[in-house]
């Protein structure tokens, strides 16, 4: 009876430590009758919606207000557009950083918030004040005559672009992380599926933000102006802003818990400086520095059970060379070792996971390369057809990208709704399909956006050249569409295979590391750019990608060069996500519960109470 009633005591302590690590406002553990769940969520996804809104409408456009009010060549363009968006991805590092290590997430989406209304601000007055801009003149006519932007012009254009860089990348990983801890997964089993809810709905909202920017937005930037445009993002990032503030009665805040580089630094550090230590077996349990609660010791060779207070970690034999660094040196005396010499095994665990998730994001690299071509080139693809609709209506061409989001706002309630309702009856999987199944199908798809794009490409200029015939706009619809599905299925699936990995503190940075897929991706095609055009203009026929027309140029060499990459990615994808199943036993799965039932049959009492002592801070 006493031992129940002290299991029930030690359950509740866990609760109540729980909610104590996430405050409400004012600083105080949070309710959970009162704070998070959906109802909080839902005013994070307002502020999702709404920044994609404004940042799409910039970005997507980007490329004709570069060239067409900043004079830029074609090839210049396509660069600035890439290099702007990956830097706002890469910046989202920078962000998850500070979140999780000294502001929290609501903190740095409000005051990187305004720093991206103040760019939108600047881009908007640039571009409504003529004395900031070159002279007028027409690229696709008098090319070689107009002035590019340069000095004090182009300075206060990229200082306005690169504020917008700046609060969106910070702002960015933090909606998501944000939304997310609103539920509590670990002591309430029915928010592991609200969670995945969750993910989708932030992909709706995406999706919505996505749409309006892409046909309202970019319409209005082509008839009114790019600066009523700009104008326009700017305000819809102040209604975000409104959204966030607005449910600051009802957020679960996860306080900063430091520097999160630190403990990383520390089982690197102190691996390398014990790498001549050998690992001890399990009979010798004393040698390992376990956790603030006790290490179990298990005849099983494979693994060993850490129950830490953060929750489940298993013990993985991955990077073995890690283990060092939670060595005990016995040299017979009592003193402590510095934590830059000695971790414990749940912090070189973290390490571990935090090492085994990159070769899958480094697989979502070349995806979002393909990315960068639709935002593009695949917007000059457009130009150089017959935009027309009605008589007296045009479909500008980056709203061509509106078309698999038009698709998507029916499509992802549908699979929330039936997909994976159906799927978990079969997989038994809370999400329906894992996580890596859904980055794996998407990548799949993305291969044939690129296949699509080549042959239509090849279509549209045979016919422009050969006979004079320009053709519809919307034959180039199918790679849109295939890529939309196709990102569906990948962005999704990578947020909350990152979100859900067991790294205590680091779910907003973890999210950054997601979004760092995008950034190298839009730098992997500027790099591909220029060198495609480097090797081919040596060519008499000259290069694929470096006349301001398309019709002279190449484009659908380029789009199959892609699709090429896209398909090796894709098998290369396969190779480690098989890897990383093998190698990772996750908490609730088969194999980890039967570890813990391994190790219920072995007493705790081969650890000595010093051991138990030391590590109790």
């Amino acid at each position: 009876m006493e031992e129940r009633r002290g299991n029930n005591k030690g359950e509740m302590n866990m609760w109540v430590k729980e909610e104590e690590s996430t405050v409400d406002w004012r600083g105080r553990p949070s309710n959970p009758n009162k704070h998070g769940g959906m109802k909080a969520a839902a005013f994070v996804l307002g502020l999702q919606a709404f920044e994609i809104m404004g940042i799409a409408a910039v970005g997507n456009n980007l490329i004709t207000y570069v060239i067409n009010e900043m004079h830029f060549s074609l090839s210049k363009s396509a660069n600035i557009v890439t290099n702007f968006v990956g830097t706002i991805f890469l910046l989202a590092l920078f962000g998850g950083y500070i979140s999780d290590s000294y502001l929290g997430s609501f903190w740095t989406m409000l005051i990187f918030g305004f720093v991206e209304l103040s760019g939108f601000i600047l881009l908007s007055v640039q571009a409504h004040v003529p004395q900031l801009k070159p002279p007028k003149c027409n690229m696709m006519i008098d090319g070689d005559d107009c002035v590019e932007a340069k000095g004090f012009k182009a300075l206060i254009f990229f200082v306005a672009l690169y504020l917008v860089a700046l609060g969106s990348g910070c702002v960015k990983p933090n909606m998501i992380a944000h939304g997310a801890d609103q539920f509590n997964i670990q002591h309430n089993p029915s928010h592991s599926k609200k969670l995945s809810t969750y993910f989708n709905a932030a992909y709706f909202a995406f999706s919505m933000g996505e749409l309006i920017a892409l046909t309202v937005l970019v319409w209005i930037q082509t008839h009114a102006g790019m600066d009523v445009g700009f104008g326009l993002s700017a305000a819809a990032m102040a209604m975000g802003l409104i959204c966030l503030v607005s449910g600051t009665l009802y957020y679960r805040n996860k306080p900063p818990q430091g520097s999160i580089l630190i403990p990383i630094a520390q089982v690197f550090v102190a691996a390398i400086l014990k790498r001549k230590q050998i690992c001890p077996s399990n009979s010798n349990p004393q040698m390992v520095n376990g956790n603030q609660n006790r290490v179990t010791n298990s005849t099983s060779a494979s693994a060993s059970y850490l129950r830490p207070e953060s929750g489940n970690v298993l013990h993985t034999q991955r990077f073995g060379f890690l283990d060092k660094a939670c060595i005990k040196v016995q040299d017979g005396s009592n003193a402590k070792e510095s934590p830059w010499r000695l971790c414990t095994v749940t912090q070189v665990e973290q390490v571990k996971i935090l090492i085994s998730v990159i070769p899958i994001f480094a697989c979502t690299i070349v995806f979002n390369t393909i990315l960068a071509q639709l935002q593009t080139f695949s917007v000059q693809q457009g130009s150089a057809m017959d935009t027309q609709l009605t008589k007296s209506f045009h479909i500008p061409p980056a709203s061509l990208q509106s078309i698999p989001y038009i698709m998507l706002i029916f499509i992802v309630p549908l699979y929330d709704k039936f997909f994976v309702p159906f799927a978990r009856k079969i997989t038994g999987h809370e999400s329906g399909i894992s996580p890596l199944q859904r980055i794996g199908s998407g990548l799949f798809l993305a291969t044939f956006s690129m296949v699509a794009a080549a042959l239509m490409e090849k279509k549209r200029r045979d016919s422009a050249t050969d006979s004079g015939d320009i053709m519809s706009i919307f034959w180039i619809t199918p790679q849109f569409l295939i890529f939309g599905v196709s990102e569906m299925l990948t962005a999704v699936g990578l947020i909350e295979f990152f979100y859900k990995q067991s790294l205590k503190g680091m779910q907003a940075f973890l999210t950054a590391i997601t979004y760092c897929s995008y950034s190298f991706g839009f730098y992997l095609s500027s790099v591909l750019v220029s060198l495609v055009n480097k090797i081919t203009s040596a060519s008499s026929k000259g290069g694929w990608l470096t006349d301001n027309n398309l019709n002279n140029d190449r484009l659908d060499y380029f789009y199959w060069l892609l699709a090429v990459l896209s398909f090796l990615n894709f098998l290369n994808y396969l190779f480690w996500a098989r890897w990383h199943s093998r190698n990772s036993c996750p908490p609730g799965t088969a194999q980890s519960a039967a570890v813990e039932r391994e190790l219920s049959q072995h007493s705790l009492t081969k650890l000595s109470k010093d051991v138990d002592d030391e590590n109790i801070p």
